[in-house]
């Protein structure tokens, strides 16, 4: 019989070499709030893929989201962190998410803000993040489904070593109606 989720140890901070992931706290809101704030237009370009961001940002929203996420992780039905570097500042926020203990099989999502993109930093983070799936968590496969013209987070799967499987066509819509296709990239274990 597997493993309850609830009893599974999963690590609630994890480091590479410019960064420190760790699970959102009570009180990380404001800092949340700052970066996607800085973000928005960036993140608003995904509406099919991030629904969220078109909504109104606010510390509160932000609050609530790093609440959640911690009880979501405590429950591990989703595993959110948030990577900062050396200096203690946000740089991007990371998930696996969409989660089928009984394989295992994550989804990996991720962004990070504007001013510390193109920097390999949400690579360096999401290649952690992947990598701890496999070795402590035991996943067969982890996935991203990033939108198919979002050319940033398809090379960010790339560089992290997942392989592209397809395109899902027109299997989204954003709020305004637009049809939107996704891109799937995977990395399998037997």
């Amino acid at each position: 019989m597997p493993l309850d989720p609830l009893l599974r140890e999963v690590a609630s901070e994890l480091k590479t070499d410019r960064l420190l992931l760790r699970t959102p706290r009570a009180g990380d809101g404001a800092r949340v709030h700052e970066a996607v704030v800085e973000t928005l237009d960036a993140l608003r370009a995904w509406p099919a893929s991030l629904p969220w961001a078109v909504f109104e940002p606010s510390v509160e929203a932000s609050e609530i989201y790093c609440r959640e996420s911690a009880a979501a992780f405590v429950k591990r039905s989703s595993l959110v962190y948030l990577a900062f570097d050396a200096e203690d500042s946000l740089v991007a926020s990371l998930s696996l998410h969409s989660i089928e203990w009984t394989i295992p099989k994550f989804e990996l999502g991720f962004w990070c803000r504007t001013s510390r993109q193109r920097q390999g930093l949400t690579a360096e983070a999401a290649s952690e993040l992947k990598r701890y799936a496999f070795d402590r968590l035991g996943a067969r496969r982890v996935e991203a489904f990033p939108d198919e013209a979002n050319a940033g987070s398809r090379a960010v799967c790339e560089a992290i070593g997942m392989q592209f499987e397809g395109t899902l066509r027109n299997d989204r819509i954003t709020p305004d109606g637009v049809s939107r296709s996704t891109s799937v990239y995977a990395s399998v274990r037997a």
